[in-house]
């Protein structure tokens, strides 16, 4: 019996044979990646190796040269509107209009998704990320920290079921680490997909289920994190990595 790969409804992200060049430089060269259903898989691989690049293509704002990616079923290429409604996507940009307010920036993504929301459901988003203080504050004067959190604040009203996250821990103060950490477990745990790129091995890398090494274009190791622990995945990133450079 052929089975095909896409069906088994356990797969929300899945990359086959994904090619990405720009010009005559190779930046992904065959991708194979399934991330499932409860699971968080960290993207590694040194700068230049691919990963915002890969995350990029599945939130559907790069075509592939060749192959595909698919969240939870939709093909990103071919059919970006079912998939952007299944995914929230967080880069290394705020993309917030500084001179809005948080709460203006709030209504404006959820408007510009498709899921107008209620003052009150914009608010406790805010709460959520710890700037409902904040709600009618000009963006400009806020600071790193503050502007990644409310970025995270508009992923929480679109209820996705899959979150792209390029370096999310990145300017983040210990406490909102320590939120998001939890955020991200639990998001899990209700059956969300995570794939998210990392230079960290430290406490955000702890979300992770499985590590995806990125070398040469290609996915160069796929390990489980519990076995091996945050220094054992470090010690085969350098293997795969540095030592192979």
């Amino acid at each position: 019996m052929i089975v095909d790969p896409h069906a088994a409804v356990d797969r929300s992200i899945s990359a086959r044979g994904l090619r990405k060049a720009f010009g005559p430089n190779l930046v992904l060269d065959g991708i194979d990646l399934d991330v499932r259903r409860g699971e968080a898989v960290a993207l590694l691989g040194a700068n230049g190796a691919g990963k915002t690049t890969l995350l990029r293509i599945a939130a559907t704002l790069v075509r592939p040269t060749r192959g595909e990616i698919r969240v939870g079923g939709a093909d990103c290429a071919r059919e970006p509107e079912a998939a952007r409604r299944q995914l929230g996507f967080l880069g290394h940009g705020s993309w917030l209009y500084e001179d809005l307010t948080a709460l203006e920036n709030l209504k404006f993504w959820a408007t510009l998704g498709g899921r107008p929301a209620s003052a009150a459901a914009l608010r406790a988003a805010l709460a959520v990320v710890e700037l409902d203080r904040w709600a009618d504050e000009r963006v400009r004067p806020f600071s790193a920290g503050m502007k990644r959190r409310l970025s995270i604040a508009r992923l929480l009203i679109a209820h996705p079921s899959v979150l792209l996250l390029d370096e999310p821990f990145t300017g983040l103060d210990q406490r909102g680490a320590k939120w998001l950490e939890e955020h991200l477990q639990a998001f899990k745990g209700a059956g969300g997909a995570v794939l998210m790129s990392t230079h960290s091995f430290g406490r955000g890398f702890g979300v992770a289920d499985r590590a995806a090494i990125l070398a040469g274009g290609r996915i160069a190791a796929d390990v489980a994190v519990a076995p091996l622990g945050a220094e054992g995945v470090r010690r085969l990133y350098e293997v795969t990595v540095e030592e192979g450079a």
